[in-house]
């Protein structure tokens, strides 16, 4: 059985390069979109890639008993209460500190680690919480 200390690390690893495809999406489109609506769509390709990332490697010795489908519109479910946190901080420090409006990488930043935890959580426990051991 998978240890807590290993999956912190490779959620952590996910968390990491779901940042990643947030903040390259983010930059792709922010100037058509503007931050808040393009930072939208930069957190649902996010949350998709991680999804990935943890079905195939974080909980790769669990599973949610669910399709594909089913179980990725449950993890973007799970993500948005995360998601909420990790937005609000985001759209805080924007309209709050013109630095990170100018430079919102940082507030994908402080968001990404206000959600993580709750994330982490609602995965472990709530979507890939049958052991395939």
């Amino acid at each position: 059985m998978v240890k807590f200390p290993t999956q912190f690390f490779w959620y952590a690893l996910s968390g990491v390069a779901g940042f990643i495809v947030d903040s390259t999406v983010l930059y792709l489109l922010k100037d058509i979109m503007g931050l808040y609506a393009a930072r939208l769509v930069s957190f649902l390709c996010a949350a998709f890639s991680t999804w990935l990332f943890n079905r195939a490697i974080t909980f790769r010795n669990r599973h949610s008993g669910h399709s594909k489908g089913k179980e990725f519109s449950m993890y973007l479910a799970l993500m948005m209460i995360g998601g909420s946190i990790n937005y609000g901080v985001y759209a805080f420090m924007v309209a709050r500190y013109s630095m990170i409006a100018l430079y919102p990488v940082f507030g994908v930043a402080a968001g990404s680690l206000a959600g993580m935890t709750i994330n982490l959580l609602t995965s472990r426990f709530l979507l890939f919480r049958f052991s395939q051991e």
